[in-house]
């Protein structure tokens, strides 16, 4: 196994992770209001759709990836409708009472709507189509066992970023109180909504 696989699929996925956008928003929304849990899971949500994305720039599936280009116009309407109802949800959503339990299905529809929102931006398999070639991976020459690696190290970094993100702004969780954290919801969630209208005004 080529360990700079695995390094340099870790600093893509980290870097591809770490602008701060809607998941970003929403993922810090969520470790302030429900707890760090929920805000850890809704980034490896993004973490393993930017995995998926990396499985198909990093195999070479280039039938997968023109497909997508294609119906970008249809996945942009899709994410940005689900972005505006996330947006409206959080600014009307009450504060929690507690955190979220490690085992709810609270956590697994944080995961689901990460992963959905992250597969839904055509953008990212562009970003990772061109940053494969820029480095000569593209593909991987045809060696899975490689092209696995580098996939890996893309999970690994995006997730890293999720952790330390969570992590960061779980330490300032205790100073919300439930009127902090209605204020929280409220200027997330618009500017999740934000997000949503700007990529629904972009359709043509």
């Amino acid at each position: 196994m080529d360990i700079s696989f695995l390094i340099r699929g870790f600093i893509i996925g980290f870097s591809i992770a770490a602008p701060v956008g809607p998941i970003g928003v929403l993922c810090m929304r969520r470790t302030l209001a429900e707890g760090r849990p929920s805000g850890l899971v809704s980034g490896l949500g993004a973490a393993t759709a930017d995995a998926v994305y990396g499985s198909v720039a990093g195999f070479g599936l280039t039938f997968i990836s023109n497909f997508l280009v294609s119906q970008q116009l249809w996945l942009r309407l899709v994410g940005g409708v689900f972005l505006c109802y996330l947006g409206i949800r959080t600014i009307v959503a009450k504060p929690a009472d507690q955190a979220a339990s490690a085992n709810g299905n609270g956590l697994l529809g944080a995961y689901a709507s990460t992963f959905f929102l992250t597969l839904t931006n055509p953008v990212t398999i562009l970003f990772f189509a061109a940053v494969f070639a820029g480095l000569g991976l593209g593909g991987t020459n045809g060696n899975y066992m490689s092209a696995g690696v580098l996939v890996f190290g893309v999970f690994l970094g995006s997730a890293l970023w999720w952790l330390v993100l969570s992590g960061a702004v779980s330490l300032f969780r205790a100073k919300f109180n439930a009127y902090r954290l209605q204020w929280v919801n409220r200027i997330s969630g618009a500017i999740i909504t934000g997000f949503g209208a700007f990529a629904l005004l972009g359709l043509r």
